[in-house]
């Protein structure tokens, strides 16, 4: 056999064998232990929220096929807390009161879980009876304001789950 065709059946062999590597990368990808989720902040710290927030929506994906909405409320210790408080709970009834897709995630979480709850409370005031079902709805809050933000949501359809801030 002269040296071109060695050459190029070794390419050959070269060119199946990569995707099969490949997959074998993949495979150690998944068997990775998942990381360990993490612990509510215990202070305002914005940045430390975002990050606590994204962690457990994306704990909670199941069934969700779109991007959650979500509201992030601020501390009530920052400025222009009102503002932010009136401005999110205007987006959130202009969302609901459009209607969402089944399939979506509304998402509410906030270093003050009392507020989150007054915010999810007036949002769902105005609420159409099964508006939106298959929507999953996390409040991500403290076992004391679980109740009130059930009872308030029932109404609407959405899939409520709870996540307590710990």
């Amino acid at each position: 056999m002269n040296t071109i065709a060695r050459l190029a059946r070794l390419l050959l062999i070269a060119c199946l064998l990569v995707p099969l590597a490949a997959c074998d990368k993949a495979d150690d990808k998944s068997k990775e232990a998942p990381k360990p989720a993490l612990s509510a902040p215990v202070n305002d710290d914005a940045a430390a929220w975002r990050a606590y927030v994204t962690d457990v929506v994306g704990r909670n994906m199941e069934g969700v096929t779109s991007s959650p909405f979500v509201y992030l409320l601020p501390s009530e210790n920052s400025a222009d807390f009102q503002g932010s408080y009136d401005r999110l709970l205007d987006k959130a009834q202009s969302d609901i009161s459009r209607g969402i897709l089944g399939g979506n995630m509304l998402a509410y979480a906030s270093p003050s879980s009392t507020k989150t709850a007054d915010l999810i409370v007036s949002t769902f005031e105005a609420a159409k009876p099964d508006k939106l079902k298959g929507v999953k709805l996390l409040f991500i809050g403290k076992p004391e304001d679980n109740e009130r933000v059930k009872t308030a949501v029932a109404i609407s359809g959405v899939n409520y789950v709870f996540v307590e801030a710990k």
